[in-house]
């Protein structure tokens, strides 16, 4: 009886060891993956933004992941939102004169960044044990932004219309139009599962801090007489677009007078469902 619990302890010794070696072989070296899911913009216009005034919008990822072990990763990713919001879509009850102010946008926003990953759980795909982990991220990237509207049905790009005064010279000579590339700090949270050794499936949430105000094209004040008649004597498409509250009534957009926060920058968030292929490799072991 002694002998054959020796021999049973023995094998499963001899199992766990085994099962070590197998673990240790094999390297979980990276992953290529694509997401797909909804983007918000936050700023100006979302004020008064209460959860049923959400207008989410597509957003969409390519990335390349490489795993220093398997805890910690860095990750390169080229990411696409298409971000746009309303001052509409606020409630009346919530903010009487963001509603009456009615400006309105929309962009197309393009980012390349990188960011630090970290696990919270050991990540080894193919090891029933190790195939789930909540991670988070820290990172850096640069985006491309062109803020537009539509006009009596047709578009313009507000940026080159200069909306609070960054056109003209002679009136707001310290002004300077806005770029159309900016800086963001994405911070993301997000859940990983291996079905395989092979694939992954996944769910993230990342919201990016920007060094920008004008996302959304607002900032700063109220510039009419940046924008003269036009020679027909009709009001220019920079001054109807610059104040659009004359369409709930008296317009309110006065020389000087707040328009946007420029205290408080820009960010945008994205939620993403993805799949990922790992790349692995498994090394000799060493006796």
């Amino acid at each position: 009886m002694f002998k054959k619990i020796i021999i049973i302890f023995s094998v499963f010794l001899f199992s766990l060891q085994t099962k070590a070696q197998v673990l240790d072989a094999y390297v979980h070296e990276g992953e290529f993956g694509i997401g797909v899911g909804a983007g918000h913009y936050f700023g100006d216009l979302t004020a008064g933004m209460k959860l049923i005034d959400l207008k989410p919008k597509l957003s969409a990822s390519i990335f390349f992941r490489k795993q220093f072990n398997n805890y910690v990763g860095v990750k390169v990713a080229g990411s696409y939102a298409f971000l746009g919001y309303s001052d509409k879509y606020i409630s009346y009850k919530n903010n009487i004169v963001q509603k009456t102010r009615n400006l309105s946008f929309n962009t197309n926003v393009w980012e390349l960044s990188i960011s630090g990953e970290f696990n919270f759980f050991r990540f080894q795909p193919g090891f029933e044990e190790y195939r789930f982990t909540p991670y988070v991220s820290l990172g850096v990237g640069i985006f491309s932004y062109d803020p537009y509207a539509y006009l009596y049905g047709e578009k313009y790009f507000l940026r080159p219309l200069g909306t609070e005064g960054q056109q003209d010279k002679v009136h707001y000579p310290n002004l300077k139009p806005y770029g159309t590339m900016a800086i963001s700090f994405p911070v993301g949270f997000g859940m990983k599962y291996s079905l395989n050794e092979k694939i992954n499936v996944f769910g993230e949430i990342v919201y990016r801090f920007t060094n920008t105000d004008y996302l959304d094209d607002v900032s700063g004040n109220y510039a009419p007489d940046a924008f003269p008649l036009n020679p027909n004597g009709t009001p220019s498409v920079g001054f109807l677009l610059q104040d659009r509250s004359y369409e709930y009534g008296t317009p309110i957009g006065i020389k000087g007078r707040q328009r946007g926060n420029s205290e408080q920058k820009d960010s945008f968030i994205t939620a993403q469902l993805g799949i990922s292929i790992n790349i692995g490799s498994y090394k000799c072991p060493t006796y």
